[in-house]
């Protein structure tokens, strides 16, 4: 059993489109194992010039795959006309037009969070802060000092492993800061688990090869997921014993043929 986490597409139906056709392929199954579920961790919308074809590619994807949702919070900003930065004139343009589009009926009901097998996905954070919208989950950063802020409420890996042992969770899968990063709770203390990412050939990827790094499911852990967007998009394969980065480069290095 296989589940393949994505986050922050930010409209970019080019990355997303090929990150669908991939985990499409036999290869990639046979690579990493059967796909049973799909997780979207938040922020389909803003920043890119495409989201009508990021929302279908997305969708297309929930007839083929059980796909599960939570809310980000551009999606969030999107839904309630909250201003935020990062989108140019196009993208604000073709983000306006969407506006009584029936594709934005993937949002209708859509949670801040989603919980299985002891596994917290959701956009930003874990913390229950109440209404305020920069103290909800989908605005929630992970830092390592904690407080309110302008960009939404940070919190610290220990508060976050404690308000996951509350719940008797294990995990926590996010997104929300296009950076990858992994927080093992080891029983000398909290640490950052430095990713090595190894390179490997793959006939399935645009270039020709892709970059994976895997940490075992032995201990409770936080890990964040960069972004489904731009050049090297991320996502990641969680099995049963392992949640494994997985970076795909959208086109060969210069001088470099992808493989035959």
């Amino acid at each position: 059993m296989g589940t393949v986490i994505f986050s922050d597409v930010h409209a970019d139906a080019d990355a997303v489109g090929m990150f669908s056709a991939y985990i499409r392929a036999p290869a990639f199954a046979g690579r990493f194992g059967p796909v049973d579920t799909l997780v979207n961790l938040g922020d389909i919308l803003h920043r890119g010039n495409n989201p009508e074809r990021a929302l279908e590619i997305i969708r297309d994807l929930g007839k083929d795959f059980t796909l599960v949702s939570v809310l980000g919070n551009h999606d969030h900003a999107f839904l309630n006309d909250i201003p935020v930065s990062g989108s140019d004139e196009q993208s604000t343009r073709r983000h306006q037009d969407l506006h009584g589009s029936p594709l934005l009926s993937i949002f209708s009901g859509m949670p801040m969070e989603w919980v299985d097998a002891k596994i917290l996905y959701v956009h930003g954070g874990p913390l229950d802060l109440g209404s305020q919208t920069l103290r909800l989950k989908c605005w929630q950063r992970l830092s390592h000092t904690s407080g309110d802020s302008f960009t939404g409420y940070h919190y610290t890996a220990q508060m976050a492993f404690d308000a996951l042992e509350n719940r008797g969770l294990s995990h926590m899968i996010c997104g929300h800061q296009h950076t990858h990063v992994c927080c093992r709770k080891t029983a000398s203390g909290i640490r950052e688990h430095v990713l090595r990412f190894v390179r490997e050939d793959d006939t399935g990827s645009p270039a020709g090869w892709i970059e994976t790094a895997e940490v075992p499911l032995d201990i409770p852990t936080l890990f964040r997921l960069g972004g489904c967007h731009g050049d090297l998009p991320e996502f990641a394969y969680l099995s049963d014993t392992a949640f494994t980065y997985i970076r795909m480069p959208a086109a060969p290095e210069p001088g470099r043929d992808p493989a035959p």
